[in-house]
């Protein structure tokens, strides 16, 4: 007989009633049965600091959806948490996303985050596939026509307009309107000469009609591309407010962990850094622990800023990463030392990440201590660890096939195997609303 799942609380009704300070996790699918392990070990650890909900992640194109799935549902039916999932419709059919959320309602699963999604791998720019969706939009529509309201449906919002809007100015701050001068970003180029950039009030009024046409198509509440200047989001939320946008807006933290990482995402998502942020990320990049302890400080800052301007929650980007988010949710007292301390020890066994350089690991528990559900991907999922090996096959066949296009030979292309296939996934997160 078939497993019967229950319905998962819907995320709208949980914010709608939460008080303020509630805080959120998001995670995306590791690239590794290490990696997922590691992973599943966090979300227990983290999910005893009572987080409103735990999100995944969906690689573009699809292209980690059956492991996203997995996760979902395991987060939902074996940890517990409710369990939010990001649907993209690029490089898929309308069917494919069909499926996906008929797999979610199997289980239970009924938050979806609706986007866009990234340019498929290779391409610079988005553009529809035949059968699919044009933007998340559809997507939203498509959800409410086939399924009603069963689910609880999220977008994206760009605080500081959407990355592909965001343009150099001739002429600087002075030709600047006094809107645009609260949003823009200044950042040197390769050779060193200072350059302004922003999303022009044109193009920032349309993207604001866009979400509120998104809205009335039926999404719940929004949750914003990354930012580090609180007073953007902050202005946002009077913007959505102006547009007759009145639903629940989060803001997206993404957690500052190490310099480089700092630099690749700032650029990637055109990040406006308010007056010494990157002096003071320069000044903490003498090691490891003193870059998040700094990213702790100013997550901390931040944070706090944003929920006495009114922020009805925090949307955390942990990046499959804990230490950054437990000391900032600690340093704002949103949960105990106790809680903090339980987490802390656990992040011996956390010393990894995926990112756009690849997979890095570290160190492990000592001998015999073991987490809750610490047992081999084989054992605690075997079709889960399936889909990690089914991956990592699938990434060396890109690997070789890569290699033998570019006459490369094939011992270099192994070396380069995480960086070549975790560059365009949602390894990536503060791009993840990309088009949204």
């Amino acid at each position: 007989m078939a497993a019967t799942y229950a319905d998962d609380a819907k995320i709208a009704d949980l914010v709608a009633k939460a008080s303020p300070g509630w805080f959120s996790f998001e995670y995306f699918p590791p690239k590794t049965e290490e990696g997922v392990q590691k992973l599943r070990n966090r979300i227990v650890r983290m999910k005893a600091l009572k987080p409103l909900f735990t999100d995944f992640t969906w690689g573009a194109g699809g292209s980690t959806s059956e492991l996203t799935l997995q996760l979902t549902s395991a987060a939902k039916n074996e940890f517990g948490c409710v369990a939010n999932m990001h649907l993209t419709c690029t490089n898929q059919k309308s069917e494919m996303c069909g499926e996906a959320l008929d797999a979610c309602k199997a289980v239970g699963v009924r938050n979806i985050v609706a986007l866009r999604g990234d340019p498929p791998r290779g391409h610079e720019k988005w553009t529809a596939i035949e059968g699919g969706f044009t933007c998340a939009l559809d997507l939203v529509k498509y959800m409410r026509e086939k399924y009603g309201d069963y689910f609880s449906i999220s977008v994206a919002g760009y605080p500081e307009g959407h990355p592909d809007n965001i343009e150099a100015v001739e002429g600087g701050v002075a030709a600047l309107t006094e809107s645009e001068k609260r949003r823009y970003r200044v950042a040197k180029d390769e050779h060193g000469a200072e350059v302004v950039s922003v999303c022009r009030d044109a193009n920032f009024k349309k993207e604001m009609e866009y979400l509120k046409e998104k809205v009335d198509a039926g999404a719940q509440f929004v949750i914003t591309q990354m930012f580090l200047d609180s007073q953007v989001f902050l202005d946002f939320v009077k913007t959505c407010k102006e547009y007759g946008i009145n639903v629940p807006i989060v803001p997206g933290i993404m957690c500052l962990n190490n310099f480089g990482g700092f630099q690749r995402m700032t650029n990637l998502c055109k990040t406006r850094l308010p007056q010494g942020l990157l002096e003071r990320a320069e000044a903490a990049n003498t090691s490891d622990d003193a870059f998040k302890a700094f990213g702790i400080e100013y997550g901390t800052e931040m944070c706090k800023a944003l929920l006495d301007g009114g922020a009805v929650g925090l949307h955390f980007y942990t990046l499959n990463l804990e230490r950054v988010v437990v000391g900032t949710l600690k340093g704002l007292k949103l949960i105990t030392e106790e809680q903090a301390a339980a987490c802390e020890g656990g992040d011996k066994d956390a010393k990894f990440m995926v990112s756009a350089q690849g997979i890095t690991t570290g160190t492990s528990l000592p001998a015999g201590k073991r987490l809750p559900g610490n047992r081999p991907l084989s054992e605690a999922d075997p079709e889960m660890a399936k889909l990690v090996q089914e991956e990592k096959a699938r990434q060396m066949r890109s690997i070789e096939l890569i290699a033998s296009e570019n006459f490369t030979s094939r011992a270099v292309m192994e070396c380069l195997g995480s960086a070549l296939t975790n560059k365009y996934s949602e390894g990536q997160p503060g791009s993840r609303y990309y088009g949204g």
